[in-house]
């Protein structure tokens, strides 16, 4: 199979998953190789073989909707994200807390990286200044193997290389060419085994990380019914954080740009 036969195959299969092209154009590779191995699994000739099995066997679809799970992830991604976070956005929140608790979801977690950047920045830069109030950071994924990896707290130098020195020297013991997260950045994150979907955590959240996952992959419909979803889970005065590539589906009054650059809205109603 060469490259030009699997985007044919995709072009023709995502639409039916709910899923959208260009968002797999960069990232294609990886599923290719992913239905390649399939294909020899199954001892298949060629994807027109494929698209007889999925015909035939609609529980191979599950499968197919498995190879097309992208994790690519790393901490402090984007950084002017997690900056702006950091001096506005949590401060303003913590600040207008009317608990004792912020509470964060983060979907599509991966290994763990975004949420618990989040940790760090709360717990060692502004934690200080907020004594009182607590963060509690829910982190949902669909895959086992990532979620593993994440309760588990080791990463390689290339997962953390984008993280400032300060962060990365409070937070890590360096063992074996692995960064080991200290364990009080890890007690506020929970992670939870959840496909965005079909189930999402329970609200209401202060702030929630929705980027290179819902608005990246799927299609535009499906976008504005999880858009709905997720909104309904966000408090008001909340903040949504999209990926640079991300877009809404769709204008809603529910939400004004926070900061437009960096992709993050905020909940007006």
């Amino acid at each position: 199979m060469n490259d030009n036969e699997c985007v044919e195959f995709l072009q023709w299969a995502l639409p039916q998953m709910r899923m959208r092209w260009p968002g797999f154009r960069k990232v294609r590779r990886q599923v290719c190789r992913r239905i390649t191995g399939r294909l020899e699994e199954l001892n298949f000739a060629g994807l027109s073989h494929y698209k007889t099995c999925l015909a035939d066997h609609p529980e191979e679809w599950k499968k197919l909707d498995s190879f097309c799970h992208i994790s690519i992830s790393r901490f402090y991604r984007d950084k002017n994200v997690f900056l702006f976070l950091q001096d506005v956005v949590l401060k303003e929140l913590a600040k207008k807390a009317e608990t004792n608790r912020l509470r964060c979801w983060c979907s599509g977690c991966a290994a763990g990286e975004e949420s618990y950047t989040l940790s760090l920045l709360w717990h060692h830069v502004l934690k200080p200044c907020f004594s009182a109030i607590d963060l509690e950071i829910i982190a949902t994924d669909s895959i086992d193997t990532m979620l593993n990896r994440a309760l588990k707290g080791h990463y390689a130098k290339s997962s953390i290389k984008e993280l400032p020195e300060e962060l990365l020297e409070a937070g890590f013991n360096h063992q074996n060419k692995e960064y080991i997260l200290k364990s009080q950045y890890r007690d506020s994150v929970r992670f939870i085994k959840q496909d965005v979907r079909k189930k999402m955590p329970g609200g209401p959240f202060n702030i929630i990380f929705c980027r290179y996952l819902v608005f990246t992959y799927f299609d535009e419909k499906l976008q504005a019914e999880l858009l709905e979803k997720i909104l309904s889970r966000l408090a008001p005065g909340g903040a949504l954080v999209l990926g640079k590539i991300d877009h809404l589906p769709c204008k809603t009054e529910k939400l004004k740009p926070w900061s437009k650059q960096d992709h993050i809205y905020r909940k007006v109603c």
